[in-house]
């Protein structure tokens, strides 16, 4: 799936439940009536496809390793996540990501939640992210 262009334009997260569940790998198997409409992606289009989809450009990757670390070792991961809408607008969420696991405790998934963001703390990670980028160029 091609990804959108991003425009410098947000759109901002009404702190509704907003769910999408992922494999071991993260590809998307599941999303709620809010991430469709918060991401402009139907449930069909984002089924199958790689989380990553979201990740907008101003993420550094740093980030998303530290998280990867994290949920692969069966802890609990939070953190602000800017992500990409289908129509290149953006939003900020903190996302809350537990591992989902079968009837022997191994991770056969992940289930990722968002709350609103405070704006505030927001402008600090920014400028954090901001910094990163600049030292993955």
């Amino acid at each position: 799936m091609k990804r959108p262009t991003p425009v410098n334009e947000e759109v901002l997260f009404d702190g509704r439940s907003l769910i999408s569940e992922t494999d071991t790998k993260g590809i998307i198997t599941y999303v709620n009536r809010k991430f469709t409409e918060m991401t402009g992606y139907t449930a069909a289009e984002a089924v199958g496809q790689p989380h990553s989809l979201l990740r907008h450009p101003d993420m550094p990757k740093a980030g998303f390793e530290q998280m990867w670390k994290v949920i692969e070792s069966g802890k609990i991961w939070e953190g602000y996540v800017k992500n990409l809408r289908k129509d290149g607008k953006f939003y900020w969420v903190v996302v809350h990501i537990v591992p989902k696991l079968d009837e022997s405790g191994k991770i056969i998934g992940y289930i990722a939640s968002r709350k609103m963001p405070d704006r505030d703390r927001l402008k600090i990670v920014e400028e954090q992210y901001k910094e990163l980028l600049a030292q993955e160029h």
